[in-house]
């Protein structure tokens, strides 16, 4: 996320003299009345005053036009009055992502007879593009794959593992230790890519197309240029001293040493060269081939442990899905390092709450206190066993088994005190940028996909000639050798990237999932009791406010209404409430299959025939993006 917010106070020059346009003025009118509300609205010069960002055009006083806007929001005459569009409905295929111009990327491979699993690869190498800050191939990738053909869920972990020689002794002998922790940033900060390995095998065994097919609309754009939205320029500008440090990442990035404008027009042709590199060799331009010697030589250069034997011996895998069921429906999340079983966990916890305590969720409603502390304390015992268990399974044991059992979810909601928040025991706080994909096509196969830098352009080590940074994962790291999640050799660090796939009686039912670091796992669980116990459509479901509990500092973040709304009696409970703000809540999208006949199987209808069924697919208004599906 940026470090640089809006600010709601803009300075205009109007007639020699300098006056505030507040947030309590309105928008485009006069100086006097912007800066005093109250005052006599009518023009002292008998001369209309016009805005000086007119169609919402930046200047360099006013950067940001849109904190400016006074208006109030205009509603919707059925359904949900506060959902902010209306679900996309389609037969024959659909992307929904955090920018429409990656999920048209997806559409258009679908249109030319790809399936699902190319239309989210097509897609995150488009976001690889015009969100680079939040992923790109120097970042790690993961994804449940639902598979027409076999009926199942698929799970696909693609993440980097550390250099061979990192070693606590490694990290101790350049000033980092347990208290320290370890470096956010720079080459000491990257472990090995693993998104370029995951998209090579998911497209070799379930797509249709290759890198030739799916890599060519980002090749197009890189060197035809993409506007700039607001939310990514806030994101650019927030890095760009990060990206300062590193030359090849200035080069690439800045203009002039700042990020790019609102509405300018980027280019990364060297990105283009790494794709166009892909689509001829495959991962293996990018793991043994040209890119790979670049970045061992840029890692070199910095003084880093990346090897080629790093690059070379790296392999994505096939994993098993984890699963519980909430209320019938299987929740089905990736093993870890991921903190997927988190969500497991707290779903477990809040269905118990009512043979437990004896409150319904439902009945509460999400206008009621007691529903939002259930649920938030819910959350904190979830974590506390995440950061308690999760590490690489390859090297340690984790009890998932006991973890994920019913009896487990009734002893911590025994715990919960339905008066009292109760601080948590093991803390722990991760947050990052991160894009996330969900795709679906006519023969019903559905993909659920996310990947990441971690970081706003990850480590700000960026290789040249080839237009990316590597990601800064091994920042989350532990240096206290006792930790499950503490640094070693060819090791996956704790991972917040989660895909999330829900299905009924084995048949797929949501393709879902959240970005926004640890933001992630506890709002996929709150998503799930607007949608089961409360009825909400995919849309509505992120429309809705939420919660974003700090598990490290006990902070408890409303959305603005939803503070207003509950914010003093939950601190009254005893929750520690920090400023209203949307900044922590991330991003959410969804596809939802509904069979034409219940009980029917995704399928195509025939050859050239949609799917037989509806897909329902929704995309969060914090974000960019869309869904886009015919």
């Amino acid at each position: 996320m940026s470090d640089i917010r809006p600010s709601r106070r803009n300075l205009l020059k109007a007639g020699g003299a300098t006056v505030a346009l507040s947030a309590m003025g309105v928008a485009g009118a006069g100086p006097a009345a912007a800066a005093n509300p109250a005052a006599d609205p009518k023009s002292t010069t008998g001369e209309p005053t016009f805005s000086e960002t007119p169609f919402g055009q930046p200047t360099a006083s006013i950067p940001d036009p849109g904190v400016n806007i006074t208006a109030v929001r205009g509603g919707r005459t059925s359904g949900y009055v506060a959902q902010t569009r209306s679900e996309v409905l389609a037969r024959n295929g659909v992307v929904a992502t955090s920018q429409s111009v990656a999920a048209q990327a997806g559409v258009r491979v679908l249109a030319e007879g790809g399936n699902s699993a190319d239309a989210a690869v097509a897609t995150a190498a488009m976001l690889g593009l015009v969100e680079t800050g939040s992923a790109s191939i120097g970042g790690d990738s993961f994804a449940l794959h639902y598979s027409a053909a076999d009926r199942k869920v698929h799970g696909l972990y693609s993440a980097g593992w550390s250099p061979a020689a990192w070693t606590p002794e490694y990290f101790s002998s350049r000033g980092y230790n347990a208290e320290t922790g370890m470096p956010n940033d720079g080459i000491d900060s990257a472990t090995v890519p693993g998104a370029v390995a995951g998209w090579e095998q998911l497209l070799h065994r379930f797509g249709r197309k290759g890198f030739d097919t799916v890599l060519q609309p980002s090749v197009e754009l890189a060197e035809e240029g993409f506007g700039v939205t607001e939310r990514i320029r806030d994101q650019w500008s927030g890095a760009a001293k990060k990206l300062s440090r590193d030359q090849d990442s200035a080069s690439a990035f800045l203009v002039d040493g700042k990020a790019p404008g609102l509405y300018d027009i980027f280019r990364n042709p060297d990105l283009a060269r790494a794709y166009r590199a892909m689509q001829r060799r495959g991962a293996d331009a990018f793991y043994r081939g040209e890119i790979a010697e670049a970045i061992v030589a840029k890692s070199a250069k910095l003084g880093g442990a990346i090897t080629a034997a790093d690059l070379a011996e790296y392999q994505a895998e096939w994993v098993e899905p984890l699963s519980v069921d909430y209320h019938g429906y299987e929740m089905h999340q990736l093993p870890p390092t991921t903190q997927g079983f988190a969500v497991l966990i707290m779903l477990n916890v809040i269905k118990q709450i009512t043979p437990v305590h004896g409150y319904d969720l439902a009945q509460l409603g999400p206008r009621s206190p007691l529903f939002w502390h259930l649920i938030i304390e819910a959350k904190k015992l979830a974590y506390d066993d995440l950061n308690r268990y999760n590490g690489d399974p390859h090297l340690v044991d984790i009890p998932m088994d006991m973890l994920l059992s019913d009896e487990h979810g009734i002893e911590l909601c025994r715990q919960i005190d339905p008066q009292q928040a109760h601080p948590p025991q093991v803390p722990g706080a991760v947050n990052s940028g991160t894009v996330y994909i969900t795709t679906a096509d006519r023969w019903g196969n559905m993909t659920s996909f996310i990947y990441s830098n971690f970081s706003s352009f990850g480590s700000g080590v960026t290789i040249p000639g080839y237009g990316f940074p590597l990601q800064n994962r091994g920042a989350l790291f532990n240096l206290d050798p006792t930790s499950p999640n503490s640094v070693a050799p060819r090791k996956r660090p704790f991972h917040t990237l989660i895909p999330a796939f829900v299905t009924n009686k084995g048949r797929p039912v949501l393709s879902y999932g959240n970005m926004g670091g640890s933001e992630q796992a506890q709002a996929q669980a709150l998503e799930m009791v607007f949608m089961i116990n409360l009825g909400m459509n995919p849309q509505a479901a992120t429309d809705a406010a939420r919660f974003h509990h700090d598990h490290f500092n006990d902070e408890l973040e409303l959305e603005p209404e939803l503070h207003d709304l509950v914010g003093a009696q939950l601190a009254a409970m005893g929750h520690h409430l920090s400023e209203p703000s949307s900044d922590g809540m991330g991003g959410y999208q969804a596809i939802h299959f509904t069979p034409e006949k219940p009980g029917d199987w995704p399928a195509a209808t025939g050859p050239g025939g949609p799917v037989n069924g509806l897909y329902r697919a929704a995309s969060d208004h914090r974000k960019d993006g869309s869904a886009i599906g015919w």
